[in-house]
């Protein structure tokens, strides 16, 4: 998500640094390469302008040029005004007493239906008991895809397949809500291929006689400008209470991300990141930054990680390694932990410092090491899992390797490897939480993980920094490491 931006911004951003004593000459130039990255990501070109008026004027400023660090303090100035351009935002839906409705309308092919389904899920996890209500009468295929998406979710769904009046339909469905005692029903409103008058009387009509209290515009992130001009027709239509940007997960250039609060005054309240049901995230103007600037997006993670790691497995293994015990079977369930939170890529990018890591990876398919990982855990004895450096010798390493499907010096390699993983996770254990976060920092630093997803060779220190050199040599073996692979994969097709 907003890759090409991340790597336009940052490429302005180090034109800076190279500079010594910046100038407001230089600054000037620098903020010429901002503007042409947030016009290439397909940013508004009004709102570029306003957003580039503000920056410039609090860059050029005498404090930011003779400041220590200037290039620190722009990037601190790009990111406050990008968290103004795409913020506040009320992630409360407001749900009242009775039963509260929610109205989703948008083109065909945004991701309505399947949107209607992912807040289904998020109210019913919340406490609520929401109710679907298949109002699209424009698309037969609409109506099932709902009732489909309903019972995965256990949520109940108001059809009627000979309804000719979507109004009519949706006063049924509230009466049907309350009756069966639903706290919310959620209407899944006709799309058009295009905004037409036809489609805006009648999403104005519902509007006016089924009154919802909250209304929702479900936008394409991959149409790019397209999806701003769509929500401000809608908006000029509805009066809209907030935006749901779907498809962030592909390769959208994030313009109209960045454009829609300030061409429609209307915020991105949710952000669809990818197919699954549980793929719904509330929109946060500073973490997007985080992410916009190549500084990570912890808070996201951690909430990821909270809602779907087994926390009593997590507890499990916290104790053991208060105990100073940390085994090959636990680094198997780390894994499988991790692979919950989705890609490594995407893992990654969502770390600090992480951001260049992820890039190195390329196409290298870091799943696949994964697996082969658990394969060689797999075909491992339970004692040989609990101490491996001392109980795995020559011929057990072969018998291994057979079993696992990989070259015997591919165990040897995981045997070192995990050796100085143990140590660094039984003294993370014993620290406090200053101390963890401050070595974990310096572990991002140097560098934890190689393109293939495995421990790097290179022992951490988490009291000590990697000198210059030592970063240099080890970014030289990932370099090397992403090319071997990529030849083999080549080779393999």
């Amino acid at each position: 998500m907003f890759e090409s931006l991340q790597q336009n911004l940052s490429s302005a951003l180090k034109t800076l640094r190279g500079r010594g004593r910046l100038t407001e000459s230089n600054m000037r130039d620098g903020l010429r390469l901002v503007q042409r990255a947030l016009l290439e990501a397909d940013v508004s070109l009004p709102v570029v302008k306003d957003f580039m008026e503000r920056v410039s004027e609090q860059a050029v400023g005498e404090s930011v040029l003779k400041s220590l660090d200037p290039t620190q303090q722009l990037i601190g100035i790009v990111g406050r005004e990008l968290v103004d351009l795409m913020g506040p935002v009320d992630h409360s839906l407001h749900l009242r007493g009775d039963v509260s409705v929610l109205m989703l309308c948008g083109l065909q092919g945004s991701g309505k239906t399947t949107t209607c389904g992912k807040l289904g899920r998020m109210i019913h996890q919340r406490g609520k008991k929401p109710m679907l209500v298949a109002a699209d009468l424009q698309r037969p295929a609409a109506i099932q895809q709902l009732q489909v998406l309903g019972e995965q979710l256990d949520i109940p769904v108001y059809a009627d397949l000979d309804a000719k009046d979507p109004v009519a339909l949706c006063h049924a469905a509230v009466r049907q809500a309350r009756a069966s005692g639903a706290d919310v029903a959620i209407l899944d409103t006709a799309g058009r291929l295009h905004v037409d008058t036809e489609l805006m009387e009648q999403l104005s009509l519902i509007d006016r006689r089924i009154g919802p209290d909250q209304v929702y515009l479900v936008v394409d992130a991959m149409t790019g400008q397209d999806a701003v001009n769509s929500a401000k027709a809608f908006n000029e239509a509805l009066e809209l209470d907030g935006v749901i940007m779907t498809k962030l997960d592909g390769d959208a250039r994030g313009g109209a991300a960045l454009s829609v609060k300030a061409v429609t005054g209307v915020p991105i309240k949710f952000v669809g990141v990818g197919e699954h049901l549980d793929a719904l995230e509330e929109f946060h103007p500073d973490r997007m930054t985080g992410r916009i600037l190549g500084m990570g997006d912890v808070l996201t993670l951690v909430e990821q990680a909270q809602e779907r790691f087994d926390q009593e497995e997590m507890a499990q293994q916290e104790a053991r390694l208060r105990k100073g015990e940390f085994t090959l079977d636990d680094f198997k369930k780390m894994l499988g932990q991790t692979k919950k939170l989705g890609p490594l890529n995407k893992i990654m990018g969502m770390l600090p410092g992480m951001g260049a890591m992820s890039d190195m990876l390329g196409d290298v398919d870091a799943e696949k090491d994964m697996r082969r990982l658990v394969g060689i855990i797999d075909s491992m004895t339970p004692d040989e899992r609990r101490n491996p450096s001392k109980v795995v010798d020559q011929s057990r390493r072969r018998r291994i390797a057979a079993g696992a499907g990989v070259e015997p010096h591919e165990v040897n390699e995981l045997v070192k490897q995990f050796d100085g993983m143990a140590d660094m996770m039984k003294r993370l254990s014993g620290m406090g939480v200053r101390d963890r976060m401050r070595a974990m920092q310096e572990i991002s630093k140097g560098g934890m993980l190689d393109p293939g997803g495995k421990f790097s060779k290179q022992k951490i220190s988490t009291g000590k920094r990697l000198s210059p050199k030592e970063r240099a040599k080890l970014r030289k073996e990932r370099e090397r490491e992403v090319r071997r692979k990529k030849r083999e994969s080549r080779q393999n097709k």
